[in-house]
């Protein structure tokens, strides 16, 4: 069985988080996306507090598939330094990894790669 884990990240255009959801879906790089359409974010960037507001993106995928999710999202990605991290899922149910693992299966012929 492969090792799975679930991908965050956070993006300042919720038309941004869905484009690139949708492509990393279809090419079969992530099973799924979930975007929670409005997070704020308070944090310090060049010694100055800032508050942003942003999408955030959870994915589930197989931990082999992780670097090129996240040279997919660093390339459509406008922020100087994307936050990218992941948590390895160490169980789940039985019926729901298996889908995870077909769900993430590049299909020959596909424009994945």
């Amino acid at each position: 069985m492969s090792h799975f884990i679930e991908i965050h990240w956070t993006r300042g255009s919720l038309d941004e988080a869905r484009k690139v959801s949708r492509y990393l879906v279809q090419e079969r790089f992530v099973a799924c996306a979930k975007i929670v359409p409005w997070v704020e974010s308070i944090y310090m960037w060049n010694n100055q507090l800032e508050t942003t507001q942003e999408s955030k993106i959870s994915m589930v995928t197989r931990s082999d598939l992780y670097e090129k999710v996240k040279e997919i999202i660093q390339k459509n990605c406008k922020y100087q330094i994307p936050e990218i991290t992941f948590t390895a899922l160490d169980g789940g149910n039985k019926e729901y990894m298996d889908w995870l693992s077909q769900s993430t299966e590049i299909q020959a012929g596909s424009s994945a790669g």
